[in-house]
């Protein structure tokens, strides 16, 4: 099915480290392993869609339901504020029963939490609906990048960075099905329609998922699970390989349950640049994200006006431009490597913040429209995938869910902190000004891929044969 080696002898597969080499010999994807990559991928739609849904019919859903200052700031900040907690408890979950059974409960939540926020006739339902949404969120997304990691080779480990197309694509399939909703003279409950869409969209997923997913055969031998491991090793990609004897490292490791007190894994010895490397990452692009590219309608309507669907066509063409930096994002982490690739993003970023800053309302609308088509240009082809990509594939199989919930756990708290920052800035400085001051954050983010050198697509190591941590456990005295 795929390009691999040529011997007709079965692989001995002995644990995580012999089913990670014996994927690492693909040169590519194709056929049944290649769609079932990608609808892993397509879990991070939804995530992306029901995230954009409720900034879609913002404003008609505030004159709605009279919704105050303070309610509004609540509701765009409560799903990555939720996802603070419910990322890391995703990690510790996928890394005890393993990543499709979690995936698969988060659609349903998803589903509930849409149709409840789209249903709410007052601030407290859709605060309970976007309640749900927050939780499913975090889950999904931090098991979802460990899925795809172990999923795929490590010559095609760039193209994990293809998340960060798929999420300016549902993003703009969001905008433009609201705009369809309001030629279809929707009204005010524009809102609704744009928000219970993400329910059959997770709907449709839900089925596909359960039909199609196969489970990590890296995470099922790193359980000593070998004969299911080798089973998915043919199911996914039909390889040929034989359950042999447990190797002395992966006895070890069999038998014991991780839970979130070995999260301190994450920051000792090797895995600790990693982690700083990523969750920084993760934390500025998020933040950056967050207080202008999902505040875009507003800078639309600075740029282009009032009406509705001028604003809604311009947040189009501007996440447009996200979608092919997003799939570019893949090749220059395959071309450059991930950690350079974010530096680039990182300055062009910088200085666009601060000429946007400093030129708000005084340039040419041409010139204008320009500045954020290079902010969302380079913030997806650059740092806007790296973060969560660096963290799925740093760690070996039985943490590597703990390593993307806590990373996602800080990425989830800068869209806290850029929801939370843009629109205290905006009113009390200005748009421009905000801007200015928000460029510091780029700023970190280029000095820390600086000074840390990690890049897992340039690391040639076998994670699953680390011997990093967690620590025994000490056994209960008597």
């Amino acid at each position: 099915m795929n390009d691999g080696p040529a011997s007709t002898t079965p692989a001995v597969i002995r644990g995580a480290g012999d089913a990670a080499d014996l994927i690492d010999t693909l040169k590519r994807l194709t056929g049944r392993a290649n769609g079932i990559w990608f609808l892993a991928l397509a879990g991070l739609f939804l995530d992306a869609y029901s995230n954009a849904a409720l900034g879609a019919g913002l404003s008609p859903m505030v004159k709605q339901l009279d919704l105050s200052p303070t309610q509004v700031s609540v509701l765009t900040a409560l799903a990555p504020a939720i996802a603070i907690v419910s990322n890391p408890f995703g990690g510790w979950l996928a890394a005890r029963i393993g990543r499709v059974k979690p995936l698969l409960a988060t659609k349903v939540v998803f589903g509930v939490g849409a149709l409840l926020t789209a249903a709410g006739s007052d601030f407290f339902t859709v605060f309970a609906g976007r309640g749900l949404v927050g939780i499913a969120y975090g889950i999904d997304f931090a098991v979802a990048m460990a899925l795809l990691a172990e999923y795929t080779p490590a010559s095609l480990k760039g193209r994990l960075n293809f998340w960060q197309g798929v999420w300016y694509t549902a993003t703009t399939t969001n905008l433009l099905l609201t705009l369809v909703f309001y030629k279809l003279d929707a009204g005010t409950d524009i809102w609704r329609w744009s928000v219970g869409s993400s329910a059959a969209f997770a709907l449709v997923l839900l089925l596909l998922q359960m039909a199609f997913l196969v489970e990590s055969p890296t995470w099922l031998a790193s359980k000593g699970r070998l004969a299911e491991a080798v089973a998915n090793l043919r199911r996914l990609y039909g390889l040929r390989a034989e359950a042999g004897p447990v190797g002395e490292a992966q006895a070890a490791r069999d038998g014991r349950q991780i839970g979130l007190r070995e999260a301190g894994v994450l920051f000792r010895g090797a895995y600790l640049p990693r982690t700083v490397l990523s969750t920084a990452i993760s934390l500025t692009q998020s933040m950056q994200y967050f207080a202008v590219g999902w505040y875009l309608p507003v800078i639309t309507l600075e740029l282009f006006g009032e009406r509705f669907e001028k604003a809604t066509a311009g947040s189009m063409a501007f996440n447009a431009v996200g979608i092919v930096g997003g799939c570019l994002s893949a090749y220059f982490g395959r071309r450059i490597g991930l950690r350079l690739s974010s530096m680039a993003g990182y300055a062009v970023v910088f200085v666009v913040l601060l000429v946007m800053g400093a030129t708000f309302r005084d340039l040419p609308i041409a010139l204008a429209a320009l500045l954020p088509v290079l902010f969302i240009f380079c913030h997806s082809a650059g740092p806007g995938a790296n973060g969560k990509s660096i963290a799925a594939l740093s760690y070996r199989s039985d943490i590597r869910t703990l390593g993307t919930g806590v990373t996602g756990m800080l990425g989830s708290l800068g869209s806290v902190a850029g929801l939370y920052l843009f629109p205290q800035l905006q009113s009390g400085i200005g748009v421009g000004n905000s801007l200015m001051v928000l460029a510091v954050v780029p700023l970190a983010g280029l000095v820390t891929c600086a000074l840390i050198k990690w890049d897992p697509t340039r690391a040639e190591v076998n994670l699953e044969q680390e011997t990093v941590g967690p620590r025994p456990r000490r056994p209960v005295s008597a």
